[in-house]
């Protein structure tokens, strides 16, 4: 990450990290240059196979509407199993949108699953920084991304985008296009403030990529967690081998979105999902901040990745820059 710096923008960035109490020479992603109308976008299916037509083509309505040029990468609709297609079909989506020099951003059609199998043996070749938006199964991307030092957009698919509120979907438009963006309200479990590199992802993915090439760098973080269809001794589960694993022993923070049809099975002796996350999390002695307006089945705030953030955990707040 560090040859996307200058010299001087290095001096600079390793000042504000050694006051904001980060690692010395741990540089930020960058986001590609704002998008504007006209900008070509190219569409790609590098998870699970595509079912969601009608809300497919609402999504991409929705992207045409503002006045950008949206294409379909060859094999977006393929079928392979559970896959959008067998993984060097996946690949070639993606690399194709990659090489395209016309092309300014990389739209996610859904998640699903397979986004890591386009990474096993994979080597990104992005010359210039192009956005890539979508979260779900798509954070192996977006944390595989953050390792060459750009920064992605955990936000909605074109599958999801066309069910998002207003304010949610100005609030991506308003990233990519280069504002800045309002801070979010949770609930505050304390532990005081902090700042750090927001890192967003969906837990299932990012515990799966613990160990591998496609973890993301954690020292300095703020997580930011959310989940969907997963039984609460599952969620502990996966907290606990983050905990053993030593993954969150640099974490600054952890912001915590909305974990979704996560109830436990019926009539089966279980804890809630919100008494898992206060067991397993709440005796860090770092910020966390639960409820936060993200994830599946709901309103999906973007939020990007590989920034620096601020996160309040008594007032409950996370905010993308520093206080």
């Amino acid at each position: 990450m560090d040859e996307l710096l200058s010299t001087p923008q290095r001096s600079q960035a390793d000042t504000l990290f050694q006051a904001l109490g980060l690692p010395t020479g741990f540089a930020t992603c960058q986001p590609p240059e704002p998008l504007q109308p006209g900008d070509l976008l190219r569409v790609v299916s590098p998870s699970g196979a595509l079912r969601e037509m009608e809300a497919f083509w609402q999504g991409v309505e929705i992207w045409r509407s503002r006045g950008y040029r949206v294409e379909c990468c060859e094999g977006f609709d393929q079928r392979w199993g559970y896959l959008a297609g067998e993984d060097g079909g996946r690949r070639s989506q993606l690399q194709a949108a990659i090489d395209d020099p016309e092309c300014r951003g990389i739209l996610c059609a859904r998640g699903g699953y397979g986004g890591a199998r386009v990474l096993e043996d994979w080597q990104w070749q992005m010359l210039e920084p192009k956005w890539l938006i979508g979260f779900s199964d798509i954070t192996s991307l977006l944390w595989g991304l953050s390792l060459e030092g750009i920064s992605g957009v955990h936000g909605p698919l074109l599958t999801t985008l066309s069910r998002e509120p207003e304010w949610s979907v100005q609030r991506l438009f308003d990233w990519v296009e280069g504002r800045s963006l309002l801070p979010i309200k949770g609930e505050g479990w304390g532990g005081g403030q902090a700042e750090g590199i927001l890192l967003p992802a969906n837990l299932t993915v990012a515990t799966h990529l613990l160990g591998t090439p496609a973890q993301a760098a954690l020292d300095g973080v703020i997580l930011a967690f959310e989940d969907v269809t997963e039984a609460p001794y599952r969620i502990d589960r996966m907290l606990t081998q983050w905990r053993m694993s030593g993954a969150l022993q640099k974490v600054r923070g952890i912001a915590l979105g909305r974990f979704s049809q996560c109830e436990p099975p019926p009539n089966v002796p279980s804890f809630t999902v919100d008494e898992v996350l206060r067991d397993r999390l709440s005796d860090l002695g770092i910020p966390v901040v639960s409820g936060l307006p993200f994830g599946h089945d709901g309103e999906n705030a973007a939020l990007p990745v590989g920034v620096l953030a601020h996160l309040d955990g008594d007032g409950g707040v996370l905010s993308v820059g520093v206080a």
